[in-house]
């Protein structure tokens, strides 16, 4: 089922331009679908209970543009797909005339958090969610190919800003620290359509992320590593 809320870009949430930033629109996003689970009683209090957790797998953002600042905007979310333990969900954003700013697609595995295994999704949590027709937009692969001949970036240890209520770094957070490790003007302002990201592995508090960073044709990748070199999450700008 559709959820939406209306809001309006707040000072804290632009860039120097008095644009929304992409960070912003995605917490936006995560807002949006946190809103909807805990109406629905399906929020942290349920999760935990039934000792469940949906892991992101993959974030794709398409923004055809950012808004401004005391701009008003409508910020929407729905499932369109539940398969065992995978689910899908899209996202989005739109101007007060109704003009979508911006679109998503993201894939969520449902883990037990005793176990850390993928478990089916309750009968009665994909009956209160309900599913609704995909958006249209262009789906690309959540897999990111992370080409060779980058550099290393500046070490970022988390913190304890960085968590959630599940006590490992927030999805939101991973892409915030890539965005810190792009060179000054690698992208142009507000340059960046579109966003991947494929997250692999949860870090948590006092863990040592490595940046490895590397251009592509058309934007930068980068991708947040361990000491021995495998992957937190890569993060794609285009």
């Amino acid at each position: 089922m559709y959820y939406t809320f209306d809001g309006k870009i707040r000072y804290s949430e632009t860039d120097s331009e008095g644009r929304l930033t992409l960070a912003a629109l995605l917490n936006y996003f995560q807002d949006c679908s946190t809103f909807q689970s805990e109406m629905l009683g399906l929020g942290v209090k349920y999760m935990k209970e039934h000792r469940l957790v949906w892991v992101l797998s993959s974030w794709q953002i398409v923004v055809e543009r950012y808004p401004m600042l005391c701009e008003d905007v409508q910020i929407g979310t729905f499932p369109y797909d539940f398969k065992s333990f995978m689910g899908g969900r899209n996202f989005f954003m739109k101007d007060k005339e109704g003009k979508y700013v911006a679109k998503a697609n993201s894939l969520w595995s449902l883990l037990n958090t005793q176990t850390m295994k993928p478990v089916a999704a309750p009968e009665d949590m994909v009956e209160r969610y309900g599913l609704d027709p995909k958006l249209e937009m262009d789906y690309v692969s959540r897999k990111i190919a992370v080409p060779e001949g980058g550099l290393q970036g500046e070490t970022v240890i988390v913190k304890k800003h960085h968590l959630d209520t599940n006590h490992h770094v927030n999805n939101g957070q991973y892409v915030a620290m890539a965005l810190d490790c792009l060179p000054e003007g690698a992208v142009a302002k507000q340059g960046i359509r579109q966003l991947r990201a494929e997250y692999k592995k949860q870090a948590f508090l006092g863990d040592k992320l490595y940046p490895y960073i590397v251009e592509t044709e058309d934007g930068m990748i980068v991708s947040l590593r361990s000491e021995e070199g495998k992957p937190y999450v890569n993060v794609e700008f285009k």
